[in-house]
C-alpha cells in the first residue's frame, strides 16, 4: 500500500454564529489547534463549552469535518 492510497484522519472543528447567523469568534474560548480526531471529542468539547461560548457571543454552533458542514447551526441557548 503506498503512502498515497492512506487517508489522512479527519478533523472536526466548530465554527460558531450570532443571533443573525454571522460568523463569530467567541471571546475567551479556544478549540484545540488542529481541532479534534473525532467527532464524540468535538461533540463533548462543545457540550463542556456551551456556556463560556454563549457568553463570547456565539448563539449557534456548526460541526465541520474537514471543514464541510456536517450539522448546524445547532442553538447554544437552552430551550426555555
Amino acid at each position: 500500500m503506498s503512502a498515497a492510497s492512506i487517508a489522512a484522519p479527519s478533523r472536526w472543528t466548530w465554527s460558531f454564529e450570532d443571533a443573525e447567523g454571522s460568523p463569530v469568534s467567541p471571546s475567551g474560548v479556544e478549540q484545540p489547534e488542529g481541532g479534534f480526531g473525532a467527532q464524540a471529542d468535538a461533540e463533548t468539547w462543545v457540550g463542556l463549552n456551551w456556556r463560556p461560548l454563549l457568553a463570547g457571543g456565539a448563539e449557534g454552533a456548526v460541526l465541520l469535518r474537514d471543514n464541510g458542514r456536517v450539522y448546524g447551526p445547532m442553538p447554544l441557548r437552552p430551550a426555555e
